[in-house]
């Protein structure tokens, strides 16, 4: 039935020569292109492979050449129709390329060379990439927003191809690095609480972007570094200058606070809760050795004193310990450095929340579940096309990319 479709959509659309509409066209770079025949070519579709016979037009100015007729059905150099085009963005998005190479096959009997499929998921997301720098409209101003956004930052190791490798230092015993690391900015609202009076994620609402950029900057910098001026695009797409609170929330690390001081200065800085509490537990397997009832112990009294805000008695207990343990002497700047985003009594008081979680699970959905899986190794290209591609989907914003497409190619 899917064959029989195909040849009459085939026969129809080859039968129809009125997108020869005369011996000149205008280029998209704006000279004129004089009509050089018909080409054939065979495209992938939902129904199996057509062979369309279109008008070709050729441009001695630019030394390039389009078909009207793709523009008109949204046909483009991957050599697949929109709807296969989706498919692969699908596929690419959730697996590796040669299982959505094997799911296209057995699910949609769409047949293609694995390569193909990397290919055109990588061009995609990098198609997604670009569309994710232009489109940046916030919430319609008429539009009420959550009464308190959050967003989170946090970085999560990447495996990378050698090439993209070399000269960078890393965790390696000879000094060298495996992974580069692809930095998350998250969005969201927690406007109902649990039965503990603890803030839940609203459903729907965690939005995602994503890349292997640089979130570093000099005071001299005229531009803010390139994950700075990501995390501003998706607090202007999500309204979080409008929300009555806005809320930071990281691990720590001061490339964090930097980006926060300097694009959301009006914002609240958390640190979060539980990273602490996981660096506290660190500091006390140092002390007193891993898996011993005293570290346990020792570690528990101090998440007790961080949840009641009592940062000068985990202070006095880890300087005691400070000169015989590195770790612990760490410790003493870390939480003496974050006082103000670790005020967690205040913070509960005010019904906000205190842990990334959702950011550590976007870290994992994002990188951990598409980038990281045995055996893979990236370029900076290909791993920022797949998590450009991903972030879209899971934030839902899937449909609008593609009604954005098809505006734009329809105005090309």
């Amino acid at each position: 039935m899917f064959a029989l479709a195909a040849q009459v959509i085939e026969a129809r659309l080859n039968a129809d020569t009125s997108d020869h509409a005369g011996p000149w066209q205008p280029c998209p770079c704006g000279a004129e292109a004089r009509y050089a025949g018909r080409r054939p070519k065979t495209f992938s579709s939902t129904l199996g492979p057509l062979t369309l016979s279109r008008a070709y037009y050729h441009c001695e100015a630019c030394q390039g050449g389009f078909c009207p007729r793709d523009r008109a059905l949204g046909l483009d150099a991957s050599g697949m129709t929109p709807a296969v085009l989706r498919m692969v963005g699908h596929v690419g998005a959730c697996v590796s390329f040669d299982e959505g190479q094997r799911l296209l096959a057995e699910l949609a009997g769409v047949q293609m060379p694995t390569k193909q499929v990397e290919r055109a998921a990588e061009a995609l997301g990098a198609e997604i990439a670009e569309d994710e720098r232009r489109d940046v409209d916030g919430p319609d101003p008429s539009e009420p927003v959550a009464s308190t956004l959050y967003l989170g930052m946090d970085g999560s190791g990447v495996p990378m191809r050698s090439t993209e490798l070399e000269g960078r230092a890393g965790k390696q015993p000879d000094g060298s690095s495996k992974t580069r690391e692809l930095k998350l900015v998250t969005t969201w609202t927690a406007e109902t609480c649990d039965a503990d009076g603890v803030p839940v994620r609203d459903a729907g609402s965690v939005a995602y972007s994503a890349a292997i950029e640089s979130a570093a900057s000099k005071d001299t910098d005229a531009l803010r570094s390139d994950f700075a001026l990501r995390a501003e695009r998706e607090a202007q797409r999500r309204g979080f200058d409008r929300a009555a609170r806005r809320v930071v929330l990281g691990d720590g690390a001061p490339w964090i606070w930097k980006i926060a001081d300097e694009s959301f200065p009006d914002a609240t800085q958390i640190v979060d809760r539980f990273h602490v509490k996981q660096h506290l537990s660190e500091v006390g397997k140092a002390i007193f050795g891993a898996g011993s009832e005293s570290a346990q112990t020792w570690a528990q009294a101090r998440n007790d004193e961080l949840d009641a805000g009592k940062l000068d008695e985990i202070i006095a207990a880890l300087t005691v310990h400070a000169d015989t343990c590195d770790e612990a002497r760490k410790c003493v700047g870390y939480i003496d450095d974050n006082r103000q985003r670790m005020r967690y009594p205040e913070f509960r008081a005010q019904g906000l929340c205190t842990s990334s979680g959702v950011v550590e699970a976007g870290c994992k959905n994002v990188a951990g579940v598409r980038l990281k899986r045995a055996g893979m190794h990236w370029t900076v290209r290909g791993a920022n096309a797949i998590a450009a591609l991903r972030c879209c989907r899971l934030s839902g914003r899937f449909e609008s990319f593609w009604e954005r497409r098809a505006e734009r190619r329809q105005a090309a």
